[in-house]
């Protein structure tokens, strides 16, 4: 014990660590909200300490690579001692930790604790939970299987129709226009560093807040918040009913934690790891992916929107919930804490709740938007290849080849999803929206060699109705004007 003291004494000397330590563990807090209902910050951050270790551990042996991710979470499965069960760990406390933060920012909201002095720190816990979903989306996507594919493409489409920033966001996450080797690797840098780097710096600062201002108090109905006497009766109150956190009130956040830990633990034996599923392929006959369940009701939704909709309500909706969240402390600062006297408070987390619970029920059995079997069930109609030259019959052959008809209808006949083609020669001059993607639709660059786009953009072209000719464009027509005149005159 007196190595152990002057070992510690030697590093104290030099760190000066000691007060604050001492300071953190005994500041004094509310007798009452030693409770239950305050042990959900505390199980955030023990499930996020739990990523962070299995997190470094299957980065030992995961490979961010388009051509080995999904071969090398099968030797984690099937190869590597115990590698399931890290996986299954650490997509467990993914799903606990997205689950217990939302409880806390509901119990936090319920509680008033973002009243004044503390609009800063529920600021900050805004912040934490789209990092935290951040960091749940990007780990889907490492599994890079079927689900993760059609995942980061349907976020692609989503970030490619924010005005001007679109498709500097969407190269920006690619890496490029389409979904490929150099997507996966700044996925992995995403989820390795800078989201866990976010993620300690706001909890870091969300702790600093949270001893420096003290933990909210119990709401009592009828003790209201003044901006000009709240500060002076929070420390009589914790002066004459205050305890130390250590260890009066530590103990019930260390069960909680604890017990939190063995329900991941039981969840990861028994259910075992998340995937992957099929390899990824857009060009998949038969596919149902669904998202982890925090998005389930964002699949839902997408799929019940009518495709004009959602632009407005993907670029909108958002900004509108994160905006009211954000501002919330500085238009409800003062005032009643308790949830008794805020009837508004509770009706908008029920109707949440109601809402968010309804689209996840719904999730299990709306129907993947695009048609997968409308390639065989659908062919290309007659007319559209009337007088065609081989050329574009063989692009006819790969828009049925390659499933273009689950999305996209001709002569009504074919998926939904995506705008009808009869007239699209009118509207597009380019190969651009094939080869990139955007809007709904998928990046198919990769999946399509030059001859099949060639062949594929020379049947699009006769795809315009009889009485009106197909677009051109008008810079290439200008040069190639520009380039007749020259010659004329060199002549």
């Amino acid at each position: 014990m007196r190595v152990i003291e002057k070992i510690g004494s030697w590093f104290d000397d030099r760190l000066q660590l000691s007060g604050v330590v001492r300071e953190t563990a005994m500041h004094p807090v509310p007798r009452q909200t030693a409770s239950w209902a305050y042990v959900f910050g505390s199980a955030a951050l023990t499930v996020f300490m739990l990523q962070v270790v299995t997190g470094v551990m299957l980065a030992f042996v995961y490979v961010p690579s388009a051509n080995e991710a999904w071969n090398s979470l099968q030797a984690l499965n099937h190869g590597v001692f115990l590698g399931w069960f890290i996986r299954a760990l650490h997509g467990w406390g993914s799903n606990f930790m997205v689950a217990i933060v939302l409880i806390h920012m509901v119990q936090v909201f319920l509680f008033g604790a973002y009243k004044f002095p503390r609009e800063l720190t529920w600021i900050v816990g805004v912040f934490l939970l789209l990092v935290t979903l951040g960091m749940a989306f990007t780990g889907q996507v490492l599994r890079f299987d079927q689900d993760a594919y059609w995942g980061l493409g349907i976020g692609a489409s989503i970030s490619s129709r924010i005005p001007v920033l679109g498709p500097c966001i969407v190269h920006l996450l690619l890496g490029g226009p389409i979904i490929a080797g150099a997507t996966l690797s700044r996925f992995f840098a995403l989820h390795v560093f800078l989201i866990p780097g976010l993620l300690i710096a706001f909890v870091g600062v969300h702790l600093l807040m949270v001893i420096r201002l003290g933990i909210n108090e119990w709401p009592m109905p009828g003790r209201v918040v003044r901006r000009a006497t709240y500060v002076k009766e929070y420390h009589e109150l914790t002066a004459k009913d205050g305890i130390a956190f250590v260890p009066y009130a530590i103990w019930k956040d260390m069960l909680f934690s604890a017990f939190v830990l063995l329900l991941i633990l039981a969840c990861a034996i028994y259910s075992g790891p998340f995937g992957p599923s099929g390899r990824p392929d857009p060009t998949i006959i038969q596919t149902v992916p669904r998202p982890d369940y925090f998005f389930l009701w964002l699949y839902a939704l997408l799929s019940l929107l009518p495709p004009s909709m959602e632009t407005p309500a993907l670029l909108i909706g958002p900004v509108i919930v994160i905006a009211g969240l954000l501002l919330l402390p500085f238009i409800a600062g003062e005032g009643e804490k308790s949830w008794r006297r805020r009837p508004v408070a509770v009706l908008s987390i029920a109707l949440v709740a109601v809402i968010l619970g309804e689209f996840t029920h719904l999730a299990g059995y709306t129907p993947w938007s695009p048609q997968m079997n409308a390639w065989s069930a659908e062919p290309v109609p007659n007319q559209f290849l009337h007088k065609a030259t081989a050329l574009e019959r063989r692009g006819a052959l790969v828009f049925q080849a390659k499933q273009c008809h689950n999305c996209h209808a001709l002569d009504g006949k074919g998926g939904m999803r995506g705008p009808a083609l009869d007239a699209v020669a009118v509207r597009l001059t380019e190969d651009r929206q094939v080869i990139q993607g955007g809007g709904n639709m998928p990046a198919y660059g990769k999946n399509l060699s030059p001859a099949e786009t060639t062949a594929l953009v020379a049947f699009l072209k006769t795809l315009h109705p009889m009485t009106q000719l197909p677009a051109r464009d008008a810079s290439q027509a200008a040069v190639l004007g520009s380039e007749s005149g020259t010659t004329a005159v060199n002549k």
